[in-house]
């Protein structure tokens, strides 16, 4: 987000507490879309389709991020895509008209890939210990994720809406921070980006051409596709299976981030990373392996150990490949991998929901265990040509 290598920890620490925020509007999704299929009677295939259309929302803010700020200025940028969080739930609120929701899912999706980009940013380029920050930076994301249940069934109590507006005064007051940060509100060229990559190496192209970079986006590609599957789909197949029932199913969200938060500030101040790779690998096989065990899993006590395992094997993958990323880290770079890997998390969650209908949930839920296994090859992939160098 800046054209120099000066670190500036304000800009650092506000980037921890807009990525909260917007821990808590994206992944309340997955509870909501659950609220939504109760409410309106939808069928697997149209959830696994907002789940999708959500993600796919994200994709386009992750290439907006990039290019938007050369016509408008990055702070309108920032602020044009984030309300959507506040916009999108609060249509969710007042219809159930499968099209309304999708544009609403969509805006959603919008505002999700903003922050992801933005926060990333934010924080990788105004940190000093950058894989420390990525984690520090996720797990504020995993306690506002954390939260969202317990918000959400304190709203239930007021009204059956309630839980929607409740989220989207969340969004409303992202996007309030955003508008006060100090962001950059110059509009970006490339003449000055290539310019000024003569000394941060921020603006430049360069990483297309490197193996790394598409190695890591393929493995980020994966990791998204695994974890927005589960973050979408588990409170709906705890339900559909009756391994967990009515507002219990709705904190396996709670499960799944109280797990990934422990974990990520275990990565970032108790066991330090000495080996990126090496690390990505043995989490790689973990969760393929716990994954396997969660889905054969059918009571409740078994099912939330084997997802509070899962997730704690999974919570390290994206902030670690993220870091990977190094020198290379930009708003276009992370524009061009988020964009990339958020494919991951169209197609599996629909995909999901097209085996749900046609076979069993259970049968679509297995499925996951594609990108699980993806994770642990790329990482071996690149743990064998670090080894090499």
């Amino acid at each position: 987000m800046s054209t120099t290598t000066q670190k500036n920890p304000a800009l650092r620490n506000a980037g921890f507490i807009l990525f909260f925020l917007s821990g808590i509007c994206a992944i309340s999704s997955g509870v909501v879309v659950s609220i939504l299929r109760d409410s309106y009677d939808l069928s697997f295939s149209s959830t696994g389709t907002l789940l999708s259309i959500m993600s796919a929302g994200n994709i386009v803010a992750s290439f907006l991020a990039g290019v938007l700020p050369a016509k408008i200025g990055a702070k309108k940028a920032v602020l044009l895509l984030t309300i959507g969080y506040f916009l999108g739930y609060l249509l969710c609120t007042f219809t159930g008209i499968f099209g309304l929701l999708a544009i609403a899912f969509l805006i959603i999706g919008l505002a999700k890939g903003s922050a992801i980009t933005n926060c990333n940013v934010l924080v990788s380029t105004n940190a000093i210990e950058r894989t420390r920050a990525m984690n520090v930076l996720h797990a504020c994301y995993a306690a506002g994720a954390l939260l969202c249940p317990f918000l959400i069934q304190a709203f239930l109590g007021i009204d059956a809406h309630a839980p929607m507006i409740g989220i989207a005064l969340a969004g409303l007051l992202m996007w309030f921070l955003f508008l006060v940060t100090k962001l950059p509100d110059e509009r970006t060229s490339p003449s000055t980006t290539t310019s000024a990559s003569a000394n941060a190496g921020d603006h430049t192209f360069a990483f297309l051409r490197d193996s790394t970079f598409w190695i890591l986006t393929a493995l980020v590609f994966c990791q998204n596709a695994a974890e927005q599957s589960v973050n979408g789909w588990l409170v709906t197949y705890f339900k559909s299976e009756q391994i967990l029932s009515g507002t219990l199913a709705n904190y396996t969200v709670s499960i799944m981030w109280g797990s990934t938060l422990i974990a990520r500030l275990l990565i970032a101040f108790v066991f330090p990373v000495k080996n990126l790779y090496k690390t990505l690998s043995i989490m790689g096989l973990g969760l393929t392996v716990l994954y396997a065990i969660l889905v054969q899993m059918h009571t409740p006590v078994a099912a939330s150990i084997a997802l509070f395992l899962f997730a704690f094997a999974m919570a390290g993958v994206n902030p670690l490949a993220l870091a990977g990323v190094g020198q290379m880290t930009s708003p276009a770079s992370m524009g061009t991998l988020l964009s990339a890997a958020t494919c991951g998390a169209i197609l599996m969650p629909y995909i999901i929901g097209r085996i749900g209908d046609a076979i069993s949930l259970q049968a679509g839920m297995a499925a996951n265990l594609v990108p699980c296994i993806g994770i642990l090859v790329l990482s071996l992939l690149m743990y064998h040509r670090t080894k090499k160098q």
